[in-house]
């Protein structure tokens, strides 16, 4: 009797913990997560270089290659970005080829030679007395003995690389010559959209010749639709610029002089063999028979 009554107390507390377990029991509120929300998606910031009037600098790009796909003058552009003589870009460079509106910032000045703080203290002269005795200041601390420096081992100096200054360019061109020789197969059009130079046929690896003396200031393939390009500075107002090449044979640097060869002519960036011909003055073009002699 004892042990059925033990068994119906055991039985009675497992029915009420079952009874139990079945209640719900709702979380504290502070302790319940949140659904996470998509976000609406922010607005794409632009660098610098992809807003309109920028142009960001590639590799293979000088000032004058940027100025001459932009249509302006190579001081436009280096007086708009502050950059001095010869001229220096850099990759990744953000370049304004628009001008800016309103007056440009100030530049700030450049920071004074010597260390920043203030001026260090004078030296305490010995004071007097009202007696007019000399009074002597305050003993200054001995200073703690000297640690000898082992100097660091000399380095050996590297030559920094001689820069051929820049040559002078004549104000007036005195002389100029034909790129090469062959049929015009287009004439200069000046509402034509795009390049509004000449196209001159001819045979493949035909020698180009400069057409006037002159500096080459880009040498390359980086302008698209020129193909094989080499634009050659003749003076601060005129540029000439030689496409289609299939191979160039001067470099940016060189000083040409009229008649040399520069190039062979080619089918680079074009359907058929031909030599692009083109004249800039003050970065716009200009019809290239007004400066070619006739015939």
């Amino acid at each position: 009797m004892v042990m059925s009554a033990r068994s119906f107390g055991v039985a009675f507390l497992l029915a009420l913990l079952a009874a139990c377990s079945t209640v719900p029991v709702n979380a504290p509120v502070d302790s319940r997560v949140a659904v996470p929300q998509t976000p609406p998606p922010s607005t794409a910031i632009l660098a610098p270089a992809q807003r309109p009037g920028y142009y960001l600098v590639r590799r293979g790009d000088t000032l004058y290659s940027v100025a001459w796909q932009n249509g302006l003058n190579f001081r436009q552009l280096a007086d708009m970005n502050a950059i001095r003589s010869p001229y220096t870009i850099y990759v990744g460079q953000s370049l304004r080829i628009v001008p800016a509106t309103g007056v440009p910032p100030t530049p700030l000045p450049a920071p004074a030679a010597g260390p920043v703080g203030a001026p260090p203290p004078r030296p305490v002269a010995a004071a007097r007395s009202e007696q007019g005795s000399i009074v002597s200041p305050r003993p200054m601390p001995r200073p703690g003995p000297v640690m000898a420096t082992v100097p660091a081992p000399a380095q050996a100096s590297v030559p920094e690389p001689v820069v051929e200054p820049e040559r002078a360019l004549p104000a007036v061109v005195s002389r100029w010559v034909w790129p090469t020789r062959g049929p015009l197969l287009r004439s200069y059009t000046p509402e034509a959209n795009g390049k509004k130079g000449i196209d001159i046929g001819g045979k493949a690896g035909q020698p180009i010749l400069s057409a006037a003396a002159g500096r080459v200031v880009y040498s390359g393939s980086g302008l698209v639709g020129y193909g094989r390009l080499i634009i050659i500075k003749h003076n601060d107002s005129l540029l000439s610029a030689y496409g289609h090449n299939s191979e160039l044979l001067v470099s940016e640097g060189d000083y040409v002089k009229a008649g040399q060869v520069i190039a062979k002519m080619g089918s680079s960036g074009t359907s058929s063999t031909r030599l692009y011909f083109e004249i800039r003055q003050d970065g716009k073009p200009v019809n290239p028979l007004r400066y070619l002699p006739r015939g």
